[in-house]
């Protein structure tokens, strides 16, 4: 959808045509990487990291609601998934479910405590929150503190498909990906996304046309939770763990950054970014302690060259919604 620029397109049925085929087009390309040699695990981890990212996107992008506390509902999906796995026997599905309803009632939880502040107090808020969640996953005896949960099983989805098979397990992460990103593209495009879009923009006028403002921003960040929660879920399959890296401030750090990289406000530019970070980590591996320092050097350049991030340079460019 539109970008947060000073020039936004407006929603009309093209700029729906040109994202709907953008969509089909981004659809196709990550359907045929197993066909390619292209490393499988890279591209889950990237998939579970955009749809994270997405999901923050939709709450900041379109909802103005600067969140530095996301990790806290990747980790909590991540960390009841893995235990309702591993140590209560649930089938992969009702793990999924599972972790996702936690993040879900977290983000129900947080989000009454922090709606009500907004900006830099908002911020702060949501970073405290997640680092108290933090210290108590240290602690709590089912998380097993540093140690994490390991050799987490696998097993049959619905039954039937094999996830110990990369080849399933991508498709099957793919599916989970593509599922989360048309609800987040179905919701900024619906007359809800409409509404969240003008509070963003002017609140005090929403406030005046009558809109409960903070009822709206509340959903939107339970709805942001949720998916975050969703793709935390689906993390725990790639990766087969779960851990308190992915419930560190420093994650929700590297969120902002993908959003920030791949462009604002854009339906396409968080998964841009994540890609884009991810491949980062992956293949600059070798410079050892290095990389945070060329990482660095790289959101510096973007910052400064791609001030609407790549995806929001290209579309405004062209002058299309993107």
């Amino acid at each position: 959808m539109t970008a947060m620029t000073d020039d936004t397109l407006k929603v009309t049925p093209r700029t729906l045509r040109d994202e709907m085929i953008l969509f089909v087009i981004m659809a196709a390309l990550l359907a045929i990487v197993p066909l390619t040699g292209i490393y499988p695990f890279f591209v889950m981890q990237a998939l579970c990291f955009a749809l994270l990212a997405c999901a923050f996107n939709l709450l900041i992008g379109y909802g103005g609601l600067l969140s530095f506390g996301h990790a806290m509902f990747l980790g909590t999906a991540g960390y009841f998934t893995a235990h309702a796995l591993k140590v209560w026997g649930f089938t992969p599905e009702l793990g999924i479910l599972f972790g996702t309803a936690g993040a879900a009632g977290l983000a129900v939880i947080t989000g009454v405590v922090a709606i009500r502040r907004q900006g830099i107090y908002f911020a702060m808020i949501t970073l405290a929150l997640s680092q108290l969640l933090y210290f108590v996953y240290l602690q709590a005896p089912f998380t097993h503190g540093e140690d994490g949960i390991q050799g987490i099983p696998q097993g049959y989805l619905f039954g039937i498909f094999n996830l110990a098979k990369p080849t399933v397990l991508y498709y099957v992460i793919l599916a989970g990906f593509l599922f989360g990103f048309l609800l987040i593209f179905r919701t900024i495009n619906s007359p809800f996304g409409e509404v969240l879009k003008s509070i963003r923009e002017n609140e005090p006028r929403a406030i005046s046309l009558g809109y409960k403002t903070d009822q709206y921003k509340l959903v939107a960040y339970i709805l942001s939770g949720t998916i975050a929660g969703f793709a935390g879920s689906l993390k725990v399959f790639v990766a087969q763990n779960a851990s308190l890296t992915d419930v560190h401030w420093t994650m929700s750090g590297e969120i902002v950054l993908m959003t920030l990289v791949g462009g604002l406000g854009t339906v396409f530019g968080p998964v841009v970014g994540a890609f884009v970070i991810i491949a980062m980590q992956q293949y600059l591996a070798g410079f050892g302690q290095w990389v945070t320092v060329i990482q660095g050097v790289i959101f510096v350049a973007c910052v400064l060259t791609f001030r609407r991030g790549i995806i929001g340079e290209i579309a405004h460019y062209f002058r299309r919604s993107l």
